[in-house]
């Protein structure tokens, strides 16, 4: 088998210290689509293409010995984050910001990108980004 191989997707996971909270605001600010849920501690989510599988944590496996699931501890050290690349970030943060996004700053521009970050309700980063300020 060649990987990856045609029919082939990437899910982004996401741990959720609450499902409704962050069901809803997944739905409500960012515009995502229930595809299903697994028992009120779990649910996936499509967003632009993408999937969003949203779980609340859960210790060790035995197909994932000595790895816990848990929401970001600290919100100010990230080790990754999902970027929206927009055609007009400004008009973004408005749109997203009347939705309940609460964002760290207004949009930046850096001269090459105008860019704004934000959060979910556990801290995942998100950034709204567009080419040439």
């Amino acid at each position: 088998m060649t990987f990856p191989t045609e029919g082939m997707e990437i899910t982004r996971l996401l741990v959720v210290s609450d499902m409704e909270r962050s069901r809803a605001w997944y739905e409500n600010v960012l515009g995502a689509d229930l595809y299903r849920e697994y028992g009120g501690d779990s649910c996936v989510l499509t967003l632009l293409g993408t999937w969003l599988l949203l779980v609340t944590g859960g210790g060790p496996t035995e197909d994932k010995p000595g790895v816990a699931f848990e929401p970001p501890a600290d919100p100010g050290r990230v080790s990754s984050e999902l970027i929206f690349r927009v055609p007009d970030c400004r008009a973004a943060y408005e749109t997203l910001r009347g939705r309940g996004a609460e964002f760290l700053t207004p949009p930046v521009d850096r001269g090459y990108e105008v860019r704004a970050f934000f959060r979910d309700p556990d801290g995942h980063l998100y950034e709204i980004s567009e080419v040439g300020g």
